[in-house]
């Protein structure tokens, strides 16, 4: 397909980027804390407890937990370690130390269940763990059946200062949200941080081809599998994105809103490391589903760039305080990890004089793909175009490659793209083939002006009597009824078309009706698109970055057939 280049639409993106600028992800923030060690990092609250810690405290910190990693627990390069928090301040201290130290990130989610855990520890071997003391329990459930040997145990507010010691012992003691656990083995963190300070971080050779992270998928389609993310691919998607958004931000300047978990691999690569190579300041989100405290915390800080999925951006919006926040300083959203929709972009553009940018990426591309030019004034309803040094195809069911304006598979290639499934050939080889495209399973087409329009995933697609239905599409049409907070879509089983089109919808209108949602369908969208069932709901499962879970709800209506 023929490549279009973005500089027709943002003047000054390359079409190539340089991987080799540096030879792992320590270094950039390396380099970073070397030239921008006054300046603002990281920055967290906890109710009363706040701290901004510079590039310079983030080193020290980093660079301390590195060298007890190696002297204290004898780590050797390439050993796994898992990190198990929130957004907290200790992560970039851990992950930093860690790369630093010449091993391998493992991330994961500190809501995993005691089967999740277990899975994940023994998957990647990992032998050693930072995790919170809130999920500690989970943790002492099953780490005698998992590799875990060290356990290093941090409290929420162990990088808050005096504060920071006082939420800490209220989360314990008052309101119990510390559940006892028994980890004979556990070290302190800032214990195992002042150890650390007394020997010297020995400086590990780590190559491009060497693992950074195991990122490991959400298991929607099977058991949860870790993506072998090398240094070349965490820092050349940093550099892809540093690239796209270079003409809109300035070094040492931004600060940027990081409400995702930076164990998700979206605010990862683009909060995390993007923003630590600029020397920009993130803003730590702990719990971003508390909106009113959330909205508080912004209100803090001349916010000008932020990171989200849609319905986190659905949510401020619908938010009263939120609507009177200063947005001057504003100059960039962008949304990732689910499809913006066109009604929440248009709210947010309304509300906020910044356009909701939409991007596009997989945990196994590290995870940028598509972006939208930065320079763009309204919603377009596309993914974006392929970041520099990144060629994409459209391919149908057969494998071929197909032209322009023709739905099919999405593959992609770059140096983005994972090496491959951690212990795990033959999965690997079913979404990589020989030349390096990486099979998305992701419907697109792709518009003669280059721009790329995702359709669905293909484990979502609806087949209403033959007729491919979309879950995106309806969903975008039903957001737009003023009387819908936030809708999912979904196939279920019908006698006569094999499959109908059923919608989940948390109402913004109390006095919202079915027939008047199923009209306003049948005025945008043809028949067989048009949902037969329509079902409300106080709420919608979500993962835990906030993406609506269509998984769920399809096997809750397979539950009530059977």
């Amino acid at each position: 397909m023929e490549k279009v280049w973005l500089n027709q639409y943002q003047a000054g993106v390359p079409a190539e980027i340089d991987v080799n600028e540096f030879k792992s992800a320590g270094e950039v923030f390396e380099k970073s804390a070397s030239k921008f060690r006054d300046r603002p990092a990281f920055s967290n609250s906890i109710k009363f407890a706040q701290r901004t810690m510079s590039y310079g405290e983030i080193d020290a910190a980093s660079r301390d937990l590195g060298a007890y990693l190696q002297h204290e627990l004898k780590l050797g390069k390439g050993e796994r370690v898992a990190v198990m928090m929130p957004n907290l301040l200790q992560y970039p201290v851990c992950v930093f130390g860690i790369l630093r130290a010449g091993l391998t990130v493992v991330n994961v989610n500190p809501l995993y269940t005691p089967r999740e855990l277990e899975h994940q520890l023994k998957d990647s071997g990992a032998t050693t763990i930072i995790i919170v003391a809130n999920f500690a329990h989970v943790l002492a459930e099953v780490i005698s059946r998992t590799p875990v040997k060290n356990v290093i145990v941090t409290e929420m507010g162990d990088m808050l200062g005096f504060k920071g010691s006082i939420i800490s012992f209220l989360l314990k003691h008052v309101k119990k949200m510390v559940p006892a656990y028994s980890l004979p083995q556990a070290v302190a963190f800032n214990g195992a941080l002042a150890i650390g300070k007394r020997h010297e971080l020995k400086k590990v050779e780590v190559g491009h081809d060497d693992i950074a992270f195991l990122q490991y998928t959400g298991g929607t389609t099977g058991v949860s599998k870790g993506a072998m993310l090398t240094h070349r691919n965490i820092i050349a998607n940093m550099q892809q994105a540093h690239a796209w958004l270079k003409p809109m931000v300035k070094e040492g300047e931004e600060i940027i809103v990081c409400a995702l978990p930076l164990y998700h691999i979206f605010s990862l690569t683009a909060n995390c490391m993007v923003f630590s190579k600029i020397g920009g300041q993130n803003v730590l989100i702990t719990n971003p589903r508390d909106i009113p405290a959330f909205v508080e915390e912004l209100a803090k800080f001349p916010i000008t760039c932020m990171t989200g999925v849609n319905t986190l951006f659905n949510a401020l919006t619908n938010n009263a305080d939120f609507k009177k926040l200063n947005f001057k300083t504003w100059k960039l959203a962008l949304g990732g990890g689910m499809a913006v929709q066109k009604a929440v972009a248009e709210h947010w553009k309304e509300m906020t004089g910044v356009p909701l940018i939409e991007a596009y990426g997989l945990t196994e591309t590290s995870p940028a793909a598509c972006i939208n030019p930065m320079n763009l004034k309204s919603y377009n309803g596309a993914i974006g175009l392929p970041v520099p040094s990144t060629d994409i195809q459209i391919r149908d069911a057969d494998g071929k490659e197909v032209g322009f304006e023709t739905a099919g598979e999405l593959w992609i290639k770059g140096p983005q793209v994972m090496k491959g499934y951690w212990n795990r050939p033959e999965e690997t080889a079913k979404v990589i083939d020989a030349d390096g495209w990486l099979a998305t399973g992701d419907m697109a087409i792709v518009h003669p002006d280059g721009f790329v329009k995702l359709v669905d995933r293909k484990k979502d697609m609806v087949l209403v009597s033959g007729f491919n239905v979309y879950p995106n599409e309806v969903e975008d049409v039903v957001a737009m009824h003023p009387g819908v907070l936030e809708v999912a879509c979904i196939g279920v089983p019908d006698d006569k078309s094999g499959e109908v089109v059923k919608i989940f919808v948390v109402k913004k209108d109390a006095n919202l009706t079915s027939e008047a949602v199923i009209e306003h369908c049948k005025k945008n969208m043809t028949g067989y698109k048009v949902p037969r069932y329509v079902e409300f709901r106080s709420e919608l499962p979500k993962t835990n970055v906030g993406k609506i879970l269509r998984r769920a709800l399809r096997d809750e209506e397979l539950a009530k057939a059977k």
